[in-house]
């Protein structure tokens, strides 16, 4: 009778180092970690995870986005211009989140003409002539989303103008502040400038009837279209209703279901983190930059210490 096979302890299970993963899901790992904490973390490990960190390819797709509590609005833009600066003019996506100002949207801008998906949250120091600029220098982007971002008409007629392939509108930026009163400007705005359009999404916008009328008129090519928690188009006359249900391929109306909102997780992500604000930025966060400035060189290309300097340094990287 043979003897019943004992498990092996766990300290008999051989280690795996991270370095002998492959390349290309070592890099699948680090798009998940999110742009910042590649640039602080994961890229200064090791020799190995540096180069692979150095790639442009990595940065074609960059969420900045930052939920820690050691790093200043400022710190944050400089992270920012370097990621940018790594996509060596590749990037064609990105998140920016509420540390972000005009001065940052320029400096994406003049760097990144091959964008073609911008979003920003919560962006309260980006103003409509920043944003406007902004725009002005990508005449390769698709799709524009605004969450809670303060913009005029001015804007929307430069991203119209300017954006000769967008095809896809989204601003959250609800204002329930005025029950009873309907405003079209954004509406008109959208209808005289976008009619390449084929989605768009107003997401608590002050839109009545005639605005919603002129964008179908105007925008013949939009096949999507979301309305929720826009109160003042809720009652809709049955010819107009049965009009977007013929022309919409995916339609979305005043008291729909928000289940399924793309970004409703990032916007209550940010609505956490502003609910710890203190009146100069998030609590916790530290104003001092030489502090910073001492545990990270944004400026140099920081080498290794000596203990970094090949792949040994990362030999105690292991996972089970």
């Amino acid at each position: 009778m043979t003897s019943p096979s004992i498990p092996a302890t766990p300290s008999e299970t051989p280690s795996r180092n991270w370095l002998e993963l492959p390349p290309d899901l070592t890099t699948s790992i680090f798009h998940r970690v999110g742009a910042l904490d590649i640039f602080m973390s994961a890229r200064k490990v090791c020799r190995t995870w540096r180069q692979l960190c150095s790639d442009p390819e990595m940065w074609r797709v960059m969420d900045l986005k930052y939920t820690g509590d050691h790093l200043s609005d400022f710190d944050l833009r400089k992270l920012a211009k370097k990621a940018v600066d790594l996509s060596g003019g590749q990037l064609i996506e990105l998140s920016l989140h509420h540390f972000t100002d005009d001065e940052l949207l320029n400096y994406v801008a003049d760097r990144s003409s091959q964008l073609r998906r911008l979003r920003l949250f919560f962006c309260f120091s980006v103003t409509n002539d920043g944003l406007s600029e902004m725009v002005k220098k990508l005449p390769l982007l698709e799709e524009l989303s605004l969450y809670r971002i303060s913009i005029s008409n001015q804007a929307i007629e430069a991203a119209g103008k300017y954006c000769p392939q967008l095809k896809s509108f989204k601003l959250y930026n609800p204002d329930y502040g005025y029950p009873d009163l309907g405003c079209d400007e954004e509406a008109m705005a959208i209808a005289e400038n976008m009619q390449g359009l084929h989605h768009l999404q107003l997401f608590g916008n002050a839109i009545t009837t005639d605005g919603l009328v002129a964008i179908i008129e105007n925008c013949p090519h939009l096949e999507s279209l979301d309305l929720r928690q826009c109160l003042h188009v809720a009652n809709l006359e049955p010819d107009l209703l049965k009009r977007l249900s013929h022309q919409m391929k995916f339609l979305k109306l005043t008291y729909d279901s928000l289940n399924d909102l793309e970004f409703l997780d990032e916007v209550e992500d940010e609505y956490d983190d502003l609910n710890s604000f203190d009146g100069d930025g998030p609590s916790g966060l530290q104003s001092d930059i030489d502090l910073v400035s001492d545990e990270f060189d944004y400026n140099d290309d920081d080498d290794f210490e000596d203990d970094h300097d090949d792949d040994s340094g990362g030999s105690d990287m292991y996972y089970d």
